[in-house]
């Protein structure tokens, strides 16, 4: 069975954004995690529906949020590098792919 994985600082952002959102709107952390989710079924699903983000990483937006989910697919799945918001730092997170 196919799974998706997350990078440890990745997982640290997802986590952080939950919290945030939910601190803005109560539930809305909850409804930012299921558009991650979403996305990362997406991924799974048709590992190349992203776009290129780097020569080894694909990139997929996220609705209702300003955040793309970068990730790889591999044999066992995909591999999620950053829950990547689109107005900050762009290519932070490329070492870690």
């Amino acid at each position: 069975m196919k799974k998706v994985r997350f990078v440890a600082p990745a997982r640290r952002e997802f986590l952080k954004e939950v919290v945030y959102y939910n601190t803005k709107e109560p539930g809305l952390g909850y409804a930012f995690a299921h558009e991650i989710e979403e996305a990362a079924v997406r991924a799974l699903a048709f590992p190349n529906a992203g776009t290129r983000a780097t020569r080894n990483t694909m990139r997929l937006i996220v609705n209702r949020f300003p955040f793309s989910v970068i990730y790889r697919p591999d044999n066992e799945g995909i591999v999620i590098f950053a829950i990547a918001h689109h107005a900050r730092r762009p290519g932070y997170w490329a070492s870690r792919a």
